[in-house]
């Protein structure tokens, strides 16, 4: 069974497809806000030409998925599944976004576990990259389980937090 990186998942709050052109306008409306980024090791993604090349690389990834509110049929953010290794059995879930008005919580863990989900389908691990200044990130991650392994740098050369959850982990979690 081959892993489908740009899934349609659906959850009680949100639901995950995947990213396409068209969809720059309104998430780049979510992402203008400099608020979102302060903490993020590119502070700068609110500015337009900045969320261009980021936008550009999403949908140029193939793993790329546009979250949107179910309640409302808005798009609030963004996701990607990277760097799938079959051999290794991970994958790494990152570059997430959520418009400030769906922090908190609760849209953040329902993405991650959708996600988690269906990655768990394919492999036995997940990971995570996080800035080691992005204490909000670092906090999500602990909130959903997430063990922080050690450190490596990111695609960027940036030193990055690596954050981990198993699928056995996973479904300990779930059960609870």
């Amino acid at each position: 069974m081959c892993f489908d990186l740009q899934p349609t998942l659906k959850g009680e709050l949100l639901q995950l497809r995947p990213l396409r052109a068209q969809d720059f306008d309104e998430l780049y409306a979510v992402a203008a806000d400099p608020l979102i980024w302060e903490q993020h090791p590119s502070r700068d993604r609110y500015k337009r030409e900045v969320f261009n090349v980021f936008f550009r690389d999403a949908l140029e990834s193939g793993g790329a998925l546009t979250a949107i509110d179910s309640a409302n049929g808005k798009v609030i953010g963004s996701s990607r599944f990277h760097g799938y290794d079959q051999e290794k059995s991970g994958i790494e879930i990152g570059w997430t976004f959520l418009a400030r008005a769906y922090w908190g919580g609760i849209y953040n863990r329902e993405m991650k576990h959708l996600m988690l989900r269906h990655a768990f389908q394919f492999v036995s691990s997940v990971v995570f990259l996080v800035g080691p200044q992005n204490l909000r990130s670092q906090k999500a991650m602990e909130k959903i389980g997430g063990v922080r392994v050690g450190s490596r740098p990111d695609a960027s050369g940036r030193d990055s937090l690596v954050y981990q959850i198993t699928a056995s982990n996973f479904a300990l979690s779930a059960q609870t």
